[in-house]
């Protein structure tokens, strides 16, 4: 499967890798990718359909699981198609110009993510320390300038990074490590001087990635002092239970993120199979977990999610 000497990056083609050493098993392991994906696409789905029709549901901290929905299928649905025709046996090749756009939309809806979790979370610090001033500081217009604000965020300090690739000679193996691209894997195929992608991938992960997660904590100490502040046990535990939610999701998100990373840093000479398992997680799970996670612990949206299921006669029973 190997590649001759490209003269041109923009007409070069890929070659994506399924599961190593299963490649037999690529049919059948594409059932519970399948499972997956339609699980996340339609938890997905279902939260935006609730959260749009439902007005009592048009509230800031509703609008941010909005956001939060939006991303997790912004980052796992640029993978689906490749994956799919990987261990369908389809086709293995993606063009170099296909390659850079699903970089470009997986790294920017995960920075989103981690950006519309660090707003869902000022969001929990300004109901439980100032909630007469809560519709009043998160305004519709507020909260539109902040989903913004994270797109542009997240999307902007990867245009030099990725248009860098452009100008790489890879003239050695196209193969990649997964069955779609990322940037750190691509980068390790370039036959030239990729320095500058390594420290500036790794100043923009730190930047956004740890801004949000610090912005986080420290919203979190604040939010703990107010509650303990609170004179009954049981006000605590309600105060508290407004966030348990929202801590899943950025564990959700954080956990395998951490995890890839230090696959990727400390653990090169693994299995393939590991890092090919962690990147799958690190992509897959949030978007299905966090509309199960949301539909079991928040009341609105369990109820939303029974009224679409159940016939109304029997919703209105219960």
């Amino acid at each position: 499967m190997g590649a001759s000497n490209s003269t041109s990056t923009l007409s070069s083609t890929f070659f994506l890798t399924g599961i190593p050493g299963y490649e037999e098993f690529h049919h059948w392991i594409s059932i519970p990718f399948c499972l997956f994906y339609f699980v996340g696409i339609t938890g997905n789905c279902i939260i935006l359909h609730i959260v749009r029709t439902d007005p009592r549901l048009h509230e800031p901290m509703y609008y941010f699981l909005a956001m939060l929905s939006l991303s997790d299928m912004g980052m796992s649905l640029p993978t689906m198609i490749s994956l799919l025709r990987v261990l369908w046996s389809i086709s293995k090749e993606i063009p170099f110009n296909i390659c850079v756009i699903q970089m470009f939309l997986i790294h920017t809806f995960s920075f989103t993510e981690s950006s519309v979790l660090l707003a869902m979370a000022l969001d929990r610090y300004v109901a439980i320390c100032h909630p007469l001033q809560y519709a009043t500081i998160l305004t519709p217009k507020l909260i539109a300038k902040i989903g913004i604000a994270a797109l542009l965020r997240s999307a902007l300090p990867l245009i030099p990074l990725l248009t860098r690739l452009a100008f790489f000679p890879f003239c050695h193996s196209h193969v990649l490590s997964h069955s779609y691209c990322l940037h750190q894997d691509i980068i390790r195929l370039a036959c030239a001087d990729t320095k500058f992608n390594v420290i500036y991938g790794l100043v923009v992960i730190t930047m956004l990635w740890g801004m949000d997660s610090l912005g986080i904590l420290v919203s979190y100490v604040f939010i703990l002092h107010s509650v303990l502040k609170i004179a009954s046990r049981e006000g605590r535990l309600k105060a508290l239970n407004t966030c348990a939610s929202h801590i899943c999701a950025v564990l959700i998100l954080y956990v395998p993120m951490i995890g890839l990373s230090i696959v990727h840093r400390f653990a090169k000479h693994s299995s393939p199979f590991t890092h090919i398992f962690m990147a799958h997680i690190y992509l897959m799970v949030p978007p299905v977990l966090n509309p199960i996670i949301y539909s079991v612990k928040t009341k609105q949206i369990r109820q939303g999610v029974l009224r679409l299921i159940l016939p109304h006669k029997i919703f209105s029973s219960m």
